[in-house]
C-alpha cells in the first residue's frame, strides 16, 4: 500500500497557519506547511476532509475550527449520508467534518479517525488510470463519480471538480 504521512499547504503565514491547525484540529505532523505567495481565496480545486465517528465530534471540531478563526460555508447538520459541516481555514484551506453516523454514541471528543485529501478533478475515470498506472490500488470506486484509492494514513479520493466545490459551499 502507497503510503501519504502528510500534507504540505502553502499559506501565507506558515506560523499564523500552524497555531489554527494546532488549536483548531491537533493534526500535528500531519499536516505540513511552507510560506507561498499564491492565492488563497476560492476553490483551489481540492478539499481536505475529517472523519469522525460521531456528530458530537463533528459539532466539537466545527466549533473548535470557528473558534480559532475559521469560516462557516456549510454549518453542520444532518444529511441523508450523516452529519457533516465545512469550514474554510484562515489561511483559506477548505475543510470538511463528517461523520455518517447521524446519533452520538457518546461523549463529545475532538477524535479524527481518518484525514482524506479530496481531489477534484476533470475526469475522474482518467485520473483514477493515471494513479493506477503509477501503482495505487483502488479502495472504492463508483464510476466516473468518486474513487478512493488504497493509501495510509492520509487517504487520496478523487471527486468531479464542480461537484467537490457544490460540496463544499464554494
Amino acid at each position: 500500500m502507497t503510503t501519504i504521512d502528510n500534507i504540505t499547504l502553502e499559506v501565507a503565514d506558515p506560523t499564523a497557519a500552524a497555531t489554527f491547525y494546532d488549536t483548531a484540529f491537533g493534526l500535528g505532523s500531519r499536516v505540513q506547511l511552507r510560506a507561498s505567495d499564491a492565492p488563497t481565496d476560492g476553490f483551489r480545486g481540492f478539499t481536505m476532509s475529517l472523519l469522525v465517528s460521531q456528530p458530537a465530534n463533528c459539532n466539537a471540531l466545527v466549533d473548535a475550527a470557528v473558534a480559532a478563526g475559521a469560516t462557516v460555508l456549510k454549518p453542520a447538520a444532518k444529511s441523508f449520508w450523516g452529519h457533516g459541516g465545512v469550514v474554510q481555514a484562515p489561511d483559506g484551506t477548505i475543510w470538511k467534518i463528517a461523520s455518517s453516523s447521524k446519533k452520538d454514541s457518546g461523549p463529545a471528543t475532538r477524535d479524527i479517525d481518518d484525514v482524506v485529501l479530496l481531489l477534484g478533478v476533470d475526469d475522474v475515470k482518467a485520473t483514477k488510470q493515471f494513479y493506477v498506472d503509477k501503482g495505487l490500488s483502488v479502495g472504492k470506486s463508483y464510476g466516473s463519480k468518486y474513487v478512493e484509492l488504497e493509501t495510509a494514513p492520509i487517504k487520496l479520493a478523487l471527486y468531479g471538480r464542480g461537484a467537490l466545490a457544490k460540496d463544499a459551499g464554494v
